[in-house]
């Protein structure tokens, strides 16, 4: 197959997408890398020729990367991950209103220019996270304690932001990686809690997550794709979605992305945006603690461990 991969300046060395395009070479493919933030592209040309079975991208949010994307779906090529479902989450003010329309668990959400505007949320909802509307990879994240700390949250030129409920943790995060279906749990640091000591590893996938996790590719039509939960009292909480992450500590992640971008360029990719996707496959996880309940309402920082984020799931429940 011939594939073009767009790689933006910040991902020029970076192992995740390259180490991809590495793989499908040893595999006999032809891949192009074109870097939209660095190169003179002829581009109406290269585009309308279609010569490449699929487009793939690995953006940054406001990357030229995104508009060349979506410039190959308008004239009908295959893209990795459909351009508009890329627009979808890379804007997180889009991202919730959609995901709370189709009853995905995340949280309230406020938007507002400057930090200091949050100062009109019910003070019932605080702690607050507060993040720009176009952030990735934990940039500009922070946690507001209570409405008197908003001056000093505020920040120069980060354009529009949000904000929603803290949900705790011990100082990680459940992330969820889908590969094509595929999925993969790993427990990672939160980028609210930078100093905390976790055990970034592979665990198990409680079957709730995974459905919450398969339902937003369905609702959204990703096919690569990571979401980032807390598992609160109430079940889990997604409190991020992205589009082609890092994938990882996922094993042999590499070769398992090369053979996902292989699959959707010879199928055309999701065409089930608003659909339910069928049955995630879930590999047997690596060796990792048993889940276990959370005692305690997820309110606020408390005392615990690490382990004790990845919670709130019966025994029977898990995959």
């Amino acid at each position: 197959m011939k594939l073009c991969f767009l790689v933006e300046e910040l991902y020029r060395h970076d192992g995740m997408p390259l180490d991809v395009v590495r793989q499908l070479k040893a595999w006999g493919h032809q891949v192009d890398v074109v870097r939209p933030g660095g190169s003179l592209l002829r581009i109406s040309e290269e585009v309308r020729a279609g010569t490449h079975d699929a487009w793939v991208l690995k953006t940054v949010s406001g990357g030229p990367g995104l508009t060349l994307l979506e410039a190959a779906a308008a004239v009908g090529l295959t893209t990795v991950n459909d351009a508009r479902s890329i627009r979808a989450v890379r804007d997180k003010v889009l991202t919730s209103v959609i995901a709370r329309q189709h009853g995905l668990p995340v949280p309230v959400t406020y938007s507002a220019p400057r930090a200091a505007l949050f100062a009109d949320v019910p003070a019932e909802l605080f702690p607050l996270v507060v993040k720009p509307a176009d952030g990735s990879s934990g940039r500009g994240v922070r946690l507001v304690s209570d409405p008197g700390g908003l001056a000093e949250a505020e920040q120069s030129d980060e354009g529009q932001l949000i904000a929603q409920p803290y949900v705790a943790n011990a100082g990680s995060d459940l992330k969820v990686y889908c590969l094509a279906g595929e999925f993969h749990a790993t427990v990672r640091r939160s980028p609210l809690h930078p100093d905390a000591p976790v055990d970034e590893r592979a665990v198990p996938l409680p079957a709730e997550v995974a459905a919450a996790a398969a339902k937003v590719g369905a609702v959204f039509g990703l096919d690569l794709y990571g979401i980032d939960v807390v598992l609160g009292p109430d079940g889990p909480v997604i409190v991020d979605i992205n589009d082609f992450p890092s994938f990882r500590q996922v094993p042999d992640a590499a070769s398992r992305l090369a053979g996902a971008v292989l699959e959707l360029a010879r199928t055309g990719g999701a065409e089930r945006a608003g659909m339910l996707a069928a049955t995630p496959r879930v590999p047997v996880p690596a060796q990792g603690p048993h889940v276990r309940s959370h005692p305690h309402p997820v309110v606020g920082l408390g005392p615990g461990t690490e382990a004790d984020m990845v919670a709130a799931v019966p025994e029977g429940a898990r995959i």
